[in-house]
């Protein structure tokens, strides 16, 4: 866990990244089966950063959507930091840094989309 947390500590707003971690499958057999199988996934994105109050996630932006009218708007994957067992940059600064912060606190401002001119959107609701 300790060379997982030193490479996200290296991870850098915009940069282009792949994290591999693992995914909870909770299922039910008629054998009984096992329960709460770890699933291996691996996801690859723009970091954002680790947010979180109480458990920390690793956001990537996975789709930027730039509106004619100046609305910008994000589909992300929020992965577990406790499930993330590699991180590893693909692409040093890989979207320029005003465009990632940019992406970030359109990410930040949730259901009020952030906007060049501060206009507002509804929030299209993103997978998990």
């Amino acid at each position: 866990m300790k060379e997982v947390a030193k490479r996200i500590k290296e991870l850098g707003l915009g940069d282009l990244v792949r994290v591999e971690w693992f995914d909870a499958s909770i299922g039910k057999s008629l054998s009984g089966g096992l329960n709460g199988i770890d699933v291996p996934v691996v996801s690859w994105g723009v970091f954002l950063g680790v947010l979180g109050q109480k458990n920390k996630h690793i956001i990537l932006a996975q789709n930027c959507f730039r509106y004619a009218d100046g609305f910008c708007d994000i589909d992300y994957t929020a992965v577990p930091l406790a499930w993330t067992s590699n991180a590893t940059v693909i692409a040093k600064a890989h979207f320029p840094l005003e465009e990632a912060k940019q992406l970030l606190n359109s990410f930040l401002v949730g259901g009020k989309r952030a906007s060049a001119n501060s206009k507002k959107q509804q929030r299209a609701v993103n997978h998990g």
